[in-house]
C-alpha cells in the first residue's frame, strides 16, 4: 500500500472505530480534511469554535466511556483548543486532538500560524506527539489511543505537520488498533486487610468519585454498600453512581453538599475512598475532613494516594478488579445504630428547609424539569450556581448522566458537552443546564446545533449576573458586586431563533409547567429562558478555607 500521512491518519481512526469527528479545518490541516472527505465511515461536526470540538468530543467520551476526537489547525486552532484539552486532563476524561502544524522547514521560523502546540500542551496532556514522518502515525497513532484509555484515562495530542499530511510512504500492513491496557496487578493481601478494616468499621462511609464513575462501578458500588449497609457520598464526577433516592445515597459533600452529608462524614471512622482524589471542592479544610476516620484509598493512579491525605491502606489498581474481591470478603452487617444515625441528620437537616417559597427557586424549577424529562436523559452543565443546583437538586438515576466540567470549572463547558452527548447517544434525551454568563462563553455552537438537529434541550438560568461571583461577593466581599452584574444581557430567545432554535420565554412556574411538555416532547432542539431572582444563593456553601462542618445555611 502506498498513502499519504493524511490517508494513514484517517483510516486508522476509522480501524480505532471513530465514527464522529469534531473540528474545524485551516491551512495547516486541509490534506487531513481532504482524506476525511473521501471517508464513508466518518461524520465531521463542523462547530464554530475549536473550544467547543474539544467540549463535544468529552461529551461523547464521558456519556459512552469511549475514546473521542477532535481536530484543530495550527496556530489559533490548537490554542483555542487548549482549554478543552486542560478540562479533560483535570477530569480525566480520553479524548485524542490531532492539530496541523506548518511544515518542518518552517518550524521555528515564527511562520503564519505556527504555534509551539507540542511545547504548550506538555503539562495538560497525558503524552503527546510531535510527528516527523508519515511512517510514525502507524505506531503513534495507535499508542494515543492505548494511551488515553489506560490506566487513569486523560488527553493525548497528536501534532503532524502539513509535508507530514502530504508525504507518501509505503507499507504492507495496517498495525492493530490501539486498545485499553490490561488492568494492573494488585495487592490481593491490602485487599484482605481493607475487608477486615471496613467489617471492623463501626461508622464507615463509602466517598466515590469520578474514578469509579469510568471504570463502570455503579453496581459494585451499590453491592458493598447494601451487603454492609454503608451509606456512600459522591463528589461531583459520581453523581450518577448510585440513584438519587437509593437509602443509602447521601449525595454529593463538600463545599455545595448537603449538611447532613457533611456531617455523617465528619463522624465517619471509616473512608472507603475509590476513584477520588480527595479535592479541596470535596473536603473542605483537609486538616478537618473526617478527622476521626481511618482511610482506605483505592484509585489506579499510584500518584494519588497519599498525595493529600494519607491512608491507612493505599492500593493501586482498577476498581473493575479489586471491589469484587473485596465485596466477596466483607461480611453482611446491620449497622443499627450508624444508620440510625446517619436517618437522623438526614431528618434533622433535610433539604426542603432551604427552599424559597416561592415556586421560582432554582431548586424547585430543576425538579420541575427533571418530572418532564426521562428517567435516562443525560444532564450536561456549565459552571456556576445553575451547577451546583443541579448537583444538589437533580434526581439522577443512571452513571453516566451527568456532565460537568469539574477540576477546570470551565464556563462554555455544557452546549458543546451536550451535542457530544446528543450525537452519540441518538436515542436519550440530553438536557443541558447553563446561566447567562456560561452560555455566551459558547453560544456560536447554536449553528452547530441547529445544523445537526440535535435533541438538546437548553434550561437557561437568566439572572442578569455571574452568579456564583455574584454570591461570594455578597458573602466573602462586603457586597463590592464588582464585574458581576451584566448591565446589558441579550435577547437569548431571539438569538436562538435566529440560528433556528425554537425557543420559549418563562418567568412563573406555571409558565413553565405549561411550556415543559411541549419542549421535551417535540424533536430536535430548544431553548428555555427561565427568569431567576439574581438573589437566591446556592446554600448550604462551605466558605472558601474553611471546615466542611462551618457551612452557612441549610
Amino acid at each position: 500500500m502506498k498513502l499519504s500521512g493524511a490517508e494513514i491518519i484517517i483510516n486508522l481512526l476509522e480501524r480505532q472505530g471513530i465514527d464522529t469527528i469534531a473540528g474545524i479545518p485551516g491551512g495547516s490541516n486541509l490534506p487531513l480534511y481532504n482524506a476525511l472527505y473521501k471517508s464513508k465511515v466518518i461524520k465531521h461536526i463542523l462547530v464554530r469554535q475549536e473550544q467547543a470540538g474539544g467540549f463535544l468530543a468529552q461529551g461523547m467520551a464521558r456519556s459512552t466511556g469511549k475514546t473521542a476526537v477532535c481536530f484543530a489547525t495550527s496556530g489559533p486552532g490548537a490554542v483555542n483548543l487548549i482549554t478543552a484539552i486542560a478540562d479533560a486532563r483535570l477530569d480525566s476524561i480520553p479524548i485524542v486532538a490531532i492539530t496541523g502544524q506548518v511544515g518542518h522547514s518552517l518550524i521555528g521560523t515564527d511562520a503564519f500560524q505556527e504555534i509551539d502546540t507540542y511545547g504548550m500542551t506538555v503539562p495538560i496532556t497525558k503524552c503527546n506527539f510531535l510527528v516527523r514522518s508519515a511512517a510514525e502515525l502507524l505506531t503513534v497513532i495507535p499508542e494515543a489511543f492505548r494511551v488515553a484509555a489506560s490506566g487513569r484515562p486523560g488527553p493525548v495530542l497528536i501534532d503532524v505537520p502539513k509535508d507530514v499530511q502530504i508525504q507518501q510512504v509505503e507499507f504492507n500492513t495496517w498495525p492493530q488498533p490501539g486498545k485499553k491496557d490490561d488492568a494492573p496487578a494488585f495487592d490481593a493481601g491490602l485487599v484482605k486487610k481493607a475487608a477486615e478494616m471496613i467489617n471492623e468499621a463501626k461508622r464507615p462511609v463509602i466517598y466515590a468519585g469520578g474514578g469509579a464513575m469510568y471504570a463502570d462501578m455503579s453496581q459494585s458500588i451499590i453491592k458493598l454498600a447494601e451487603k454492609s449497609n454503608i451509606p456512600a457520598t459522591l463528589t461531583l464526577m459520581g453523581l450518577g453512581l448510585m440513584p438519587h433516592d437509593h437509602p443509602l445515597c447521601l449525595g454529593m459533600l463538600g463545599m455545595h453538599g448537603a449538611r447532613y452529608t457533611n456531617n455523617i462524614v465528619h463522624e465517619s471512622d471509616l473512608l472507603i475512598a475509590l476513584g477520588v482524589r480527595f479535592d479541596d471542592r470535596a473536603t473542605g479544610k483537609l486538616a478537618e475532613f473526617a478527622p476521626n476516620a481511618k482511610v482506605i484509598h483505592i484509585d489506579i493512579d499510584k500518584s494519588e494516594i497519599g498525595k493529600l491525605r494519607k491512608p491507612q491502606i493505599g492500593i493501586t489498581g482498577d476498581l473493575a478488579s479489586i471491589l469484587p474481591s473485596l465485596i466477596e470478603m466483607v461480611s453482611a452487617n446491620k449497622r443499627e445504630e450508624w444508620n440510625s444515625l446517619v436517618q437522623s441528620e438526614i431528618k434533622k437537616y433535610p433539604w426542603s428547609s432551604q427552599n424559597a417559597k416561592d415556586g421560582m427557586h432554582p431548586l424547585e424549577l430543576i425538579r420541575k424539569i427533571a418530572d418532564a424529562a426521562n428517567d435516562d436523559a443525560i444532564v450536561t452543565t456549565d459552571v456556576g450556581q445553575h451547577q451546583m443546583w443541579v448537583a444538589q437538586g437533580y434526581p439522577l438515576k443512571h452513571p453516566r448522566t451527568l456532565l460537568s466540567s469539574g477540576g477546570l470549572g470551565t464556563m462554555g463547558f455544557g452546549l458543546p458537552a451536550a451535542l457530544g452527548a446528543a450525537r452519540a447517544n441518538p436515542k436519550k434525551q440530553v438536557i443541558c443546564f447553563t446561566g447567562d454568563g456560561s452560555i455566551l462563553m459558547n453560544i456560536q455552537e447554536f449553528a452547530t446545533l441547529d445544523e445537526h438537529k440535535l435533541n438538546v434541550k437548553i434550561i437557561l438560568f437568566n439572572n442578569g449576573h455571574l452568579g456564583l461571583v455574584r454570591q461570594q461577593q455578597e458573602l466573602f466581599f462586603d457586597k463590592n458586586y464588582m464585574a458581576s452584574v451584566f448591565k446589558s444581557n441579550p435577547n437569548f430567545t431571539a438569538i436562538a431563533e435566529g440560528f433556528g432554535i425554537k425557543a420559549y420565554n418563562v418567568s412563573t412556574i406555571d409558565e413553565l409547567t405549561a411550556t415543559l411538555p411541549e419542549v421535551m416532547s417535540q424533536e430536535g432542539p430548544a431553548l428555555v429562558n427561565i427568569c431567576v431572582d439574581h438573589a437566591h444563593n446556592v446554600l448550604p456553601m462551605v466558605p472558601p478555607g474553611a471546615a466542611n462542618l462551618q457551612m452557612i445555611g441549610g
